[in-house]
């Protein structure tokens, strides 16, 4: 594969793959606002350290929506503006993306899940609905493990608990990224746009490169144990295979028996047609029938 093609590969598969990085830092400083604050959509929580940035959209029952890795609010609008419609959107920029910057602290799944968790608690909200894209969604699988009673419902699009799920190809390019052949893309411009600290950007893109590849993870366990009603999504032509969907669904207890004799059980599986890794969380048309009625549905009576 030639440079150019692998830097553009590489792009479209970091706007959205869901990576994480281990470690802890202490007592971080808080991380700064961007000047453009009072001009940003959105607002600032103090949490761990950070000053998280999020966007409230609509009103109604809320919905906690993350986006994918090294992405942003704005790739999100189109399908936060329609879920927006019938309930409270509350969009987050996860540590060190978009209006969030980063502190001494590596990227976690399971820190920034502590991040979405503690701005729940400064928000006055004790239990949310929470929808998370690749990275997001692996934030969203640690939330609801980590702090189950404030996961009402969960929606994981394209999102993996074992870092062995994603296709050969995809992991080898990501042990090779840097910020410099990410130069110029859309994530790049994207982060420039509303980053406090624009020189950041390679320090991001590598801290993700090196971690991925060298902490791998695997949730069976925490999946298979989780009670949390779960809606699995992933297109047909992801980045990930659809069995891990499958097996993740399986996990969470689907698959199992004819639902017309069992019982319908309370997670759901969904493989759109026609839908790459890159373009998931766009299938507007798809998602909107989808999700709401997921998360409008009520648990089936008991005699």
């Amino acid at each position: 594969m030639t440079t150019p093609a692998k830097s553009l590969l590489a792009a479209a598969f970091l706007l959205s793959s869901s990576l994480f990085s281990l470690g802890c830092g202490s007592d971080p400083k808080p991380s700064p606002i961007p000047e453009n604050q009072t001009t940003a959509p959105g607002a600032y929580a103090q949490v761990n350290g950070l000053n998280l940035y999020y966007e409230t959209h609509g009103t109604g029952r809320p919905l906690i929506v993350l986006h994918g890795a090294l992405s942003t609010i704005d790739s999100m609008q189109p399908f936060i503006a329609e879920l927006a419609k019938t309930r409270q959107v509350i969009a987050v920029e996860l540590q060190a993306h978009g209006h969030t910057a980063d502190i001494d602290r590596p990227l976690r799944f399971e820190t920034m899940a502590d991040d979405i968790a503690a701005l729940m608690k400064h928000l006055n909200i004790e239990s949310a609905d929470v929808c998370g894209y690749s990275l997001g969604g692996g934030v969203a699988l640690q939330v609801a493990f980590r702090h189950p009673r404030a996961v009402r419902k969960l929606v994981l699009m394209s999102a993996t608990f074992k870092s062995d799920a994603w296709f050969p190809e995809n992991r080898a390019i990501m042990a090779t990224m840097t910020g410099e052949a990410l130069a110029g893309s859309p994530m790049h411009e994207a982060y420039l746009r509303t980053a406090p600290r624009p020189e950041d950007f390679s320090i991001l893109v590598s801290k993700i490169s090196h971690l991925l590849t060298q902490e791998p993870y695997d949730w069976t366990q925490d999946v298979a144990a989780l009670k949390t009603p779960t809606l699995v999504i992933s297109g047909d032509s992801d980045s990930l295979p659809p069995t891990h969907s499958v097996e993740m669904f399986g996990l969470l207890g689907g698959g199992k028996a004819d639902g017309m004799m069992a019982g319908v059980p309370t997670s759901r599986l969904a493989i759109l047609p026609g839908t790459t890794h890159w373009d998931a969380v766009t299938r507007v048309d798809l998602l909107v029938p989808l999700i709401p009625s997921f998360l409008d549905e009520q648990p089936a009576s008991t005699p």
